[in-house]
């Protein structure tokens, strides 16, 4: 792969810091627990997936540290982001590990590479949908800096691509923190897939006037009857999508299907801090005394959802509690 979004040797996780790009390519040694709930926390490390990685990671570096029980270095790693799912799945792998006197270091190692292989699966099984001179749109990043390799919505477009078969992508802009054009813009430079950034108030032009021929985006948390968070703007995406008859892909490993949420609602909205609404690159773009509020992610209802690419195949949303169920015994 070009991209990592991190990996592990010695004792060290190493993060490829996501602020910066794209204009450097900064990489963080942490060493300690601490450190990597603070990375978390701050998004040096983002995307669903990831942050399940580096929590499993956290975890086996609070082991090392000798002044963390199990549980108490799982309290530290899931108190940073509320929405994600596999942030709590990665932490749950190696804390029961630890707990059952297993090496937390091997536990982490094996949770990550399960999460490569899902999503090099969700490429396979993705890449079928798109046909020669597919026209798609996502938005926020789904790719390989969102989950260690591959990517969860840009995995089939990445295969699509190595394979040959002509492919252009709308790159949502995804305010505040432009995760779509600091970010999947940069991954797909590297890539050599062809793109274009777009405001993200753009893509319903661009879907209406039909230079779209599918949308797909990752996912931070997916409860059993379909409804799903992601990055905040992907719900007026998909009903922007469904009035325009665009088919509308959810990308997600296992790990971010959450069988304790009924449904959307039970999902935890994370809300940051207004700076990033207010200023952008330090410098206000706000009257000084105005407020803001800053929701991260929204929930969209599963009936906007055409299908869900799992590594195991396509799921309708209404088939997504019989898979868990399933998955369960």
């Amino acid at each position: 792969m070009a991209v990592r979004a991190l990996w592990y040797s010695r004792g060290t996780l190493h993060l490829l810091d996501q602020r910066q790009l794209p204009r450097r390519r900064v990489v963080l040694h942490l060493r300690k627990a601490r450190e990597v709930a603070d990375a978390i926390r701050r998004m040096v490390v983002r995307g669903a997936p990831a942050i399940g990685v580096a929590g499993a990671y956290g975890m086996a570096l609070a082991a090392k540290e000798g002044r963390y029980t199990p549980a108490s270095a799982a309290k530290l790693l899931a108190s940073t982001r509320p929405t994600a799912h596999d942030l709590f799945v990665g932490i749950e792998v190696v804390r029961a590990a630890w707990a059952a006197g297993g090496e937390p270091e091997a536990a982490a190692d094996a949770y990550r590479a399960k999460i490569v292989g899902e999503c090099r699966a969700i490429g396979e099984v993705g890449a079928r949908l798109f046909a020669d001179g597919a026209r798609v749109l996502t938005h926020c990043n789904a790719g390989a800096l969102a989950t260690v390799e591959w990517g969860t919505a840009l995995a089939p477009l990445r295969l699509v691509h190595e394979r040959g078969q002509k492919l252009f992508v709308w790159v949502d802009e995804t305010r505040p923190v432009l995760q779509g054009s600091r970010l999947t813009a940069w991954e797909l430079e590297e890539e050599g897939i062809p793109y274009r950034v777009i405001a993200d108030n753009a893509a319903g032009h661009f879907m209406h006037t039909g230079q779209v021929d599918a949308v797909i985006v990752g996912a931070d948390r997916i409860a059993r009857n379909g409804d799903f968070a992601n990055k905040i703007g992907t719900y007026e995406k998909a009903v922007v999508a469904r009035a325009n008859r665009i088919p509308f892909y959810v990308a997600a490993p296992w790990s971010t299907f959450d069988p304790s949420a009924a449904r959307g609602a039970e999902i935890p909205v994370e809300e940051r801090g207004p700076e990033e609404v207010l200023a952008f690159g330090g410098r206000p773009t706000a009257p000084i005394r105005s407020t803001a509020r800053n929701p991260a992610f929204d929930v969209t209802p599963a009936r906007y959802v055409t299908a869900f690419v799992t590594p195991d195949g396509l799921l309708g949303p209404r088939a997504v509690s019989r898979a868990l169920r399933a998955r369960a015994r």
